[in-house]
């Protein structure tokens, strides 16, 4: 049996529901959880909180993969793809810091792969890519009834409107990655 080589991403693409559904789908992917992460005040937020935008906090998914089955690289590959990272503090209809594209890196090698996917997106882009791109702060888990959202959830106005497109997406341009 082969070890596996367990690496975390943590990415925030808009809404986590829609972030967490994306990933939940790839191979080599072991666990997403839906959560908040980079803000300036302190102590776990709660998302009434993170809504209101005055915690800084972006919604964000931690991504536990398998390094030995996909790469970081193929992981920020999927994100750049499957959101807009041209749009500041927005996704959709969604807006607010809150909403921002951020990749979060963990060490030195990430931020090195995640500078060069960011580089090597730009072509397919008209408009500048505002990808923030920062050292991992804490990551809080957000609440229950947002874990596994899109799963327990599929007939949710939400998800139908704005989840589906983008699995059709991913199902579209990654189809060789999916589980």
């Amino acid at each position: 049996m082969t070890t596996k080589n367990l690496q975390i991403a943590t990415l925030g693409g808009g809404c986590f529901w829609c972030t967490e559904a994306v990933f939940q789908e790839v191979k080599g992917v072991e666990e997403v959880i839906s959560g908040y992460s980079g803000g300036t005040v302190p102590g776990r937020p709660t998302y009434r909180e993170i809504c209101s935008g005055l915690t800084g906090h972006a919604e964000v998914v931690q991504v536990t993969f398998d390094a030995n089955v996909i790469s970081y690289e193929d992981i920020l590959v999927i994100f750049m793809t499957t959101h807009d990272p041209t749009t500041l503090n927005r996704q959709g209809a969604d807006r607010g810091t809150q909403y921002r594209s951020v990749i979060y890196y963990h060490d030195d090698k990430q931020k090195d792969i995640a500078d060069l996917v960011l580089k090597e997106m730009k072509p397919y882009y008209e408009q500048p890519i505002v990808t923030e791109l920062t050292s991992a702060p804490v990551f809080y888990e957000a609440e229950k009834e947002h874990q596994d959202f899109y799963e327990s959830n599929p007939e949710y106005g939400y998800c139908s409107f704005v989840i589906d497109p983008k699995l059709a997406k991913l199902r579209k341009l990654h189809s060789d990655k999916l589980k």
